[in-house]
C-alpha cells in the first residue's frame, strides 16, 4: 500500500496543498450538501461546519481511492484506470463492502452504455459521462441497506 499522506511542510511553515486553490481540492460544497440532505428528514439542517467537513473527508477518499489504483496501473505500465482498478483499491484498502456495490454499478453501468450505442460502435450521445445521468431516477447517492434486495446505481 502506498503512502497517502499529505506531504510534509516545507521550511517556509506552510503545506504544499495551501498552494493550490480549495476549489481544486475538494468536490464543491453544494453537491455535498445535496447528498447530505438527501440522507436526512425535510425539516433537518446542516451546519455550515458540518458541510466542510464531510466536504473534506469525500474529496480526501476519492484521492486516497485514486492513487491506490493509480499505484496498480503504474506498476502495469498503464496510463488508464478504468473501473476494476478503483473496485480492487477499494477492496486492498478494506473496503469491500463498498466495493461489492460499485461492482454491481459498474456493470450495470455497462449494461447501460452498450444499449445506448449507436449500431455502428460508437459512443454514447454526449460527453462519456457528463451532463446526464445514465440512470435519470438516481441523480445523487444511494446507501445500501444490507438487509433490501439489490442496489441500485450509486451515484
Amino acid at each position: 500500500m502506498s503512502n497517502h499522506s499529505p506531504p510534509p511542510s516545507s521550511h517556509h511553515g506552510h503545506d504544499d496543498y495551501d498552494d493550490v486553490k480549495e476549489q481544486d481540492r475538494f468536490l464543491p460544497i453544494a453537491n455535498v450538501a445535496r447528498i447530505m440532505k438527501r440522507a436526512l428528514p425535510d425539516n433537518a439542517k446542516i451546519a455550515k461546519e458540518a458541510k466542510e467537513t464531510v466536504q473534506e473527508c469525500v474529496s480526501e477518499f476519492i484521492s486516497f481511492i485514486t492513487s491506490e489504483a493509480s499505484d496498480r496501473c503504474q506498476q502495469e505500465k498503464r496510463k488508464t484506470i478504468n473501473g476494476e482498478d478503483i473496485l480492487w483499491a477499494m477492496q486492498s484498502l478494506g473496503f469491500e463492502n463498498y466495493a461489492e456495490a460499485l461492482k454491481i454499478y459498474l456493470q450495470r453501468y455497462r449494461d447501460t452504455t452498450k444499449v445506448e450505442k449507436d449500431p455502428h460502435g460508437g459512443k454514447p450521445d454526449g460527453d462519456e459521462m457528463g451532463g446526464q445521468s445514465h440512470f435519470p431516477e438516481h441523480s445523487g447517492l444511494t446507501f445500501i441497506n444490507q438487509n433490501q434486495g439489490p442496489p441500485g446505481p450509486y451515484y
